[in-house]
Parts: C-alpha cells; sequence; structure tokens
C-alpha cells in the first residue's frame, strides 16, 4: 500500500513485541501506550531520544557555539575551553538538555497530533495529504519556539564573557526577568521562527523518501543503521542550510539589554565584522554539518527504535 512521503518510519512499522528475558517480560508493548494514550508515546520517545544525543554531543555543541559567536577557527575555540577548564566543560548543559528534550518531544508529538487533527479536518476536501502534513510540520515547528528562553539561557552561559555574572541556569533566568523583563528571555525569537517552522517541513517531509533510497535492511540493526543516517543526513543539509539564521541567533543573543535589532541588521552587523566574507559568516559550518550528522543521527535512531520497543 502506497504511503505518504510525509508519513515517518515508525508510523508504518508493526508495533514489536515485549522484550523477554527467560520467559519474563522486560517491557511491555502497551505500558507507555495506555499510560500516555496511543499518541503520547511521541513525545516520550523525542524526549528520551534528545536526552541521549545532548549528553553525547554537548562539548561539540560547546565548540561550535564559540565559533558562531567570536567566528574563531575550531583549534581556537577548543583552546579556550581547555583555558575555562574542565569544570566549565559541561557549564550551561542544563538548558539545552531541557530545551531540547522538551522541543523535540513537541516536534515530534505535535506532528503526529496536528498531522492526525487535520487530516481529520480535511477529509475529503481535496486537499493533498502532502500539504497537509507540511502544515501540520509547520506548525509543530512555530510551537517549539515558546521555549526559546532556554536557548537564550544557554548562549549566556556558554559565552566565556559572561561567567562572572551568570553563575547557573536559575540565576540567569531570575537575572534577565528581574533586571530586563520576560521579554529579554525571547531576543533572538525571529531567526529561531524563521529556522523552525521551514526545517520541520523538509525534514518530515524528505525522512521516508531519503530511508527508502537506503539499501533494504534485513534486521533491526539494519534498520537502526538506516534511521541513523536518514535522520543524519537530513539534520546535517539542514544544519548548513539554516546555518546563517543560528549565527544571527548566536550574535542577538549574546548580548543583554539594550535595544532588540532586526534580525536583518544583526546579520550585516556580523557580516561586515568578518569582511564580507561567506567563508567567514559559515565559519563553524564544517563542525556544524558533523555534529548535526551525528545529533540527529542519533535522536532519529533512539526515536525509531523506542517506538518499536514501545
Amino acid at each position: 500500500m502506497a504511503v505518504s512521503t510525509m508519513d515517518s518510519e515508525s508510523a508504518r512499522t508493526p508495533q514489536t513485541q515485549a522484550l523477554t528475558k527467560g520467559g519474563h517480560s522486560l517491557l511491555s508493548a502497551g505500558i507507555l501506550t495506555t499510560r500516555f494514550g496511543p499518541q503520547g508515546k511521541h513525545y516520550v520517545c523525542g524526549s528520551l531520544a534528545a536526552f541521549t544525543n545532548i549528553v553525547l554531543t554537548f562539548p561539540i555543541q560547546k565548540v561550535l557555539f564559540r565559533q558562531q559567536l567570536h567566528g574563531v577557527l575550531a583549534i581556537d575555540a577548543v583552546r579556550q575551553l581547555q583555558r575555562d577548564g574542565l569544570r566549565n566543560l559541561y557549564r550551561g548543559l542544563l538548558p539545552p538538555l531541557l530545551q531540547k528534550s522538551t522541543t523535540v518531544a513537541i516536534m515530534f508529538g505535535l506532528y503526529e497530533d496536528f498531522s492526525r487533527v487535520l487530516l481529520d479536518q480535511a477529509g475529503s476536501s481535496g486537499v493533498p495529504e502532502l500539504i497537509t502534513r507540511s502544515f501540520a510540520a509547520a506548525l509543530a515547528g512555530t510551537a517549539e519556539a515558546i521555549l526559546t528562553p532556554f536557548e537564550r539561557v544557554q548562549t549566556l552561559l556558554q559565552d566565556h564573557r559572561h561567567h562572572g555574572r551568570f553563575n547557573n541556569t536559575a540565576h540567569t533566568f531570575r537575572t534577565l526577568v528581574t533586571e530586563y523583563g520576560v521579554r529579554e528571555c525571547y531576543r533572538g525569537l525571529v531567526p529561531i521562527l524563521l529556522r523552525n517552522g521551514p526545517s520541520n517541513v523538509l525534514f518530515f517531509g524528505l525522512r521516508g523518501p531519503i530511508k527508502e533510497q537506503l539499501p533494504e535492511a534485513t534486521s533491526k540493526a539494519g534498520n537502526l543503521v538506516n534511521d541513523f543516517v536518514c535522520g543524519g543526513l537530513l539534520g546535517a543539509g539542514l544544519g548548513i542550510m539554516f546555518y546563517p539564521l543560528n549565527v544571527v541567533k548566536s550574535r542577538a543573543q549574546s548580548q543583554v539589554g539594550g535595544a532588540f535589532n532586526p534580525c536583518r541588521e544583526v546579520l550585516l552587523t556580523v557580516w561586515r565584522e568578518r569582511g564580507g566574507s561567506i567563508a567567514m559568516l559559515f565559519r563553524g559550518a564544517h563542525l556544524n554539518y558533523h555534529r548535526s550528522l551525528l545529533s540527529w543521527g542519533i535522536i532519529n535512531a533512539t526515536y525509531e527504535l523506542l517506538l518499536k520497543l514501545l
């Protein structure tokens, strides 16, 4: 039976039986479905997949952030982290851990929920399923932006220029809100919105077709590898495509107080500071490519694996 290209592989994979050891069930396939409802498992699996990824790749993300912010080479960013010391290597981990675990849960969960609701509403209206699912993906990406304050705090905690001012996640939130107001927590919202919606549409739209082009898997390990490759290629490609927006976001969010400059103005400022060079604007993009390849490979493979286990 033909399946829409916007459907994830998990949606068309039969549920596996409970894991057993010595005849005793280790994980009942219906436990989380019963506890969270048939759609709730998409939120749980997305959250756990993101948690796994962040813990494994946080040091790489920190090097990349320094390159985006200062336009330095990877080796110089690594030396900065060495000077900061081992105790500061995972400084700023909590915001991305909370933010990414929640946003990826929202990304997968809301996409499934919005798709179901919109497809029900569309009914026999003749609207192509591809369009309906694309709209669902864009809505899910836009909803993720509500968690912008976590990216904001992560940026400040990773920027060595603010090490003496902000102690931890709670202190940073408290300082921003009490001294500048809630609006300050949403600095950098525009580039995040411009990034999230379109990237979600492309991710969910291309995930199925890319996997179909890979060699057919004949084992669970083969499926896992295919899911990793599919997610990794998509994440890496989208990471390069939207890299300038992440540069703008990092620059905007490294500022505390003052005017909220338009996205275009921030981009032009960075462009001038880096000598009008495309290569300098994309400084760090190669590391971002490899980090995204690894991160989204982990997220996609872990998500699909957990869905099958549950």
